[in-house]
């Protein structure tokens, strides 16, 4: 027998072998799929169980997990929370979050207004969009970022009674982003065509605003594992925030922290576009003080289109350049 007489046997045994690795692998990715679909539906239960023996009602209605074998996922008709005691609810409409298996640590997840929410020394609020979606990079302890998106937002509050409510907010869009930065916390955020309510803020007149920002909260990895109860003793670096309505901008940028005792210290710079544009603005969001508002601004206006001023806060005392602004009372 020639060698080329050998060569189709051993062809059929490598393809067979290669057929039967792959039946295999196939056979150990299923099972895994179901185990982790199974081990999530038990795990969720779990977790509602240990909130109903606090005295909480929670859950996912219809909690299923669906997509196999290209993906992995989840879903469930609504998210309801309720806790009685602490006088906090907060219901949505329905959750579907869908991993690749081209990527199963990014899963992308899309929720269905509104979300409606109670909680103490606050009005039920009814929040809606027109589509919202989120996505995660899971890590471990953290995931490696947590990033949302959404379009048609929308708020009003929620009356338990007959009262009308009354419209709060719309925002044509806005988008976040939260991501550790070794044991800090990163944010990056933005929005556009933000319209609130005079109403809302007591007759005050606001334009459409756009804005966008980029803060990081220091040692934010422990207080988003044990959240603190007040604001003293932590602090924030501002790389920018950028607030603007036509020509009118305003930009801050600088370190903000809160003592022990609540006072708060802040080295800021404030930038200025169209100072005048941006002294109408005040004037008629804060009328009481329009004409305090249009001399201050009239003078940095001499400065430029676009001045630059620091604002100082140090142990609650504020000033503005050398103009002395006041002192801000310490928080809680």
């Amino acid at each position: 027998m020639t060698s080329s007489d050998e060569r189709p046997p051993r062809l059929r045994r490598r393809l067979l072998w290669l057929a039967a690795f792959l039946v295999v692998l196939f056979a150990i990715y299923s099972g895994g799929w179901f185990y982790l679909a199974e081990r999530l539906k038990t795990e969720a239960d779990r977790a509602v169980a240990r909130l109903g023996s606090k005295g909480i009602a929670a859950g996912c209605a219809n909690l299923a997990v669906s997509g196999y074998p290209v993906s992995f996922t989840v879903s469930c008709d609504n998210i309801a929370y309720e806790d009685d005691a602490g006088k906090v609810a907060a219901s949505t409409g329905s959750f579907n979050a869908v991993a690749d298996i081209t990527g199963p640590l990014s899963p992308v997840a899309d929720l269905r207004g509104p979300l409606r929410t109670m909680a103490p020394g606050m009005p039920p609020l009814w929040i809606d969009w027109d589509q919202l979606q989120a996505n995660v990079k899971v890590s471990w302890p953290l995931p490696r970022s947590v990033s949302l998106w959404a379009e048609g937002l929308s708020g009003q509050t929620d009356p338990q009674d007959d009262t009308d409510p009354m419209q709060l907010f719309s925002a044509g869009k806005a988008a976040g982003q939260l991501q550790p930065i070794g044991q800090d916390i990163n944010y990056i955020g933005s929005f556009g065509d933000l319209e609130i309510n005079a109403d809302a803020i007591g007759g005050r007149a606001l334009p459409a605003l756009d804005g966008s920002g980029e803060v990081t909260l220091k040692n934010g990895a422990a207080l988003i594992a044990a959240p603190p109860k007040s604001l003293r003793g932590q602090s924030i670096d501002i790389a920018k925030l950028d607030l603007s309505s036509g020509t009118a901008r305003i930009t801050v940028s600088g370190p903000v922290s809160v003592d022990a005792e609540g006072l708060i210290d802040a080295s800021l710079t404030i930038k200025l576009k169209d100072p005048k544009a941006v002294a109408a603005i005040l004037g008629g969001a804060i009328p009481e003080h329009k004409s305090e508002i249009e001399q201050g601004f009239a003078g940095i206006a001499m400065l430029g289109k676009e001045p630059s001023l620091p604002l100082r806060i140090v142990k609650g005392k504020a000033s503005l350049g050398f103009i002395p602004l006041g002192k801000i009372k310490p928080l809680e």
